[in-house]
């Protein structure tokens, strides 16, 4: 970052996901969307005209080789996230790249080890791990507000037809990476203290899905037992409309969290599911916000990774969703 301390962030990719991403960082004073790479420079242009990015490649490496982008962004596919990743940290560049990650945990390895190896900034952008909405609830939790954990639910699903990022297994399709991720998060942001942050060891993990006439996973469910004597019962479709609610249920009471994919209101219920409050979230842009504010804070601070969301849990998450698969017998190209 120049002496202004505005990151200056280069999207790569022109998605919904990247018009996200552009709007957040639109209404960002310390963060810039500075420019946008495609892989047609009239793409790149319109999508530069349309939400003010000064600069438009057609194509990433010319992104890439930028010298005034602090950030490298990744919006693409996650299928296609591994070669432009690494493109980018072979020139030294910091990362935050769109969940999931990389396609499966080998790729997840490779990417890690090389942003280590070259001492290069990389991040997740799994934006539920950067809200505030996790600080709020590991403290009800942590505080005693619930008595001891011992049940957490999480739904998402979105009725999504038959989007070939869906659809295909070139395309890492299925509702797991897409959608799914999200609930794993969920559970292991919630069961971890903040003075031991390793969550309690999965004891077992299983799960079942109803796949596509292409193979991909719909919808599915997921079941962990954890050490401590938690359960955690998650689902995710990408077939339906769900209610996108999760619950961490105590023995004193228990917290509905009103979207487990952006929360908005934490509900508090003492014993016998008796009201006691309602907890807003802060105001926000969109809430992709927090995750570009942590890489910005996190490269001022030195670190090769965000406070948020260590290596080590983007690996083990990767882990977790490559067994779910090999259960499923859901393959990608890339396994």
């Amino acid at each position: 970052m120049k002496q202004d301390g505005i990151l200056r962030v280069g999207i790569i990719g022109t998605g919904w996901i990247a018009d996200k991403a552009a709007i957040t960082l639109n209404g960002l004073s310390n963060c810039e969307a500075y420019a946008v790479g495609s892989r047609t420079k009239e793409t790149a242009e319109a999508f530069a005209n349309n939400y003010g990015i000064p600069h438009a490649y057609g194509s990433y490496s010319e992104l890439i080789a930028d010298p005034d982008v602090d950030l490298v962004y990744i919006g693409t596919p996650h299928s296609h996230h591994y070669d432009v990743t690494r493109e980018a940290l072979l020139a030294d560049k910091p990362c935050l790249v769109e969940k999931a990650f990389m396609a499966n945990a080998r790729q997840t390895e490779d990417i890690l080890s090389l942003a280590h190896q070259r001492r290069v900034f990389i991040a997740e952008a799994i934006w539920t791990r950067y809200q505030p909405a996790v600080g709020i609830v590991r403290d009800l939790i942590f505080s005693g507000r619930i008595g001891q954990p011992r049940l957490l639910t999480a739904t998402l699903g979105y009725s999504m037809g038959d989007k070939p990022r869906i659809m295909r297994p070139d395309l890492c399709g299925g509702a797991l990476l897409d959608l799914g991720v999200y609930a794993l998060n969920f559970a292991r942001m919630f069961t971890a203290s903040p003075e031991a942050p390793s969550s309690p060891e999965i004891l077992t993990i299983d799960g079942t899905c109803v796949k596509s006439a292409t193979g991909m996973d719909l919808t599915n469910a997921m079941t962990l037992v954890l050490s401590d004597g938690m359960l955690c019962n998650l689902q995710s479709s990408a077939a339906c409309v769900g209610d996108n609610i999760g619950v961490i249920a105590g023995t004193e009471g228990n917290l509905i969290i009103d979207n487990i994919n952006n929360p908005q209101t934490i509900i508090v219920n003492g014993p016998d599911r008796t009201y006691v409050e309602t907890i807003h979230v802060p105001h926000q842009i969109t809430g992709y916000e927090y995750q570009f504010l942590a890489c910005r804070q996190a490269l001022i601070d030195g670190l090769l990774e965000p406070r948020e969301m260590p290596h080590d849990e983007t690996l083990y998450i990767m882990q977790l969703m490559d067994g779910l698969r090999q259960k499923w017998g859901v393959r990608y190209p890339m396994d």
